[in-house]
């Protein structure tokens, strides 16, 4: 019997328990916890998570508290822009 996990990936374990809008949402995070990001020290794609928010580099043996699911958070737009007319105002 094939499984049929083309379409829901990583979040195809949870099966039809729950909503296609749910499982959209938790395939977005799980795709960032698992994925090897770049180290800030070594400059090498070595950086993976071993628990919540702490970050390890295999390369130079660097461990980092960073976000629960992603090392770097990604802010919306809307906060960057206003971060930029504050910082333009202080320089002012």
């Amino acid at each position: 019997m094939a499984k049929c996990t083309k379409k829901a990936g990583i979040v195809g374990k949870y099966g039809s328990h729950y909503s296609a809008s749910l499982w959209k949402m938790v395939k977005k995070t799980k795709i960032s916890e698992h994925t090897k990001h770049t180290c800030s020290f070594c400059g090498k794609t070595k950086m993976k998570r071993c628990a919540v928010a702490i970050w390890n580099c295999g390369s130079c043996m660097k461990t980092v508290a960073g976000w629960a699911l992603d090392l770097q958070h990604h802010f919306c737009p809307h906060s960057e822009v206003c971060h930029q007319k504050t910082e333009a105002l202080k320089e002012q």
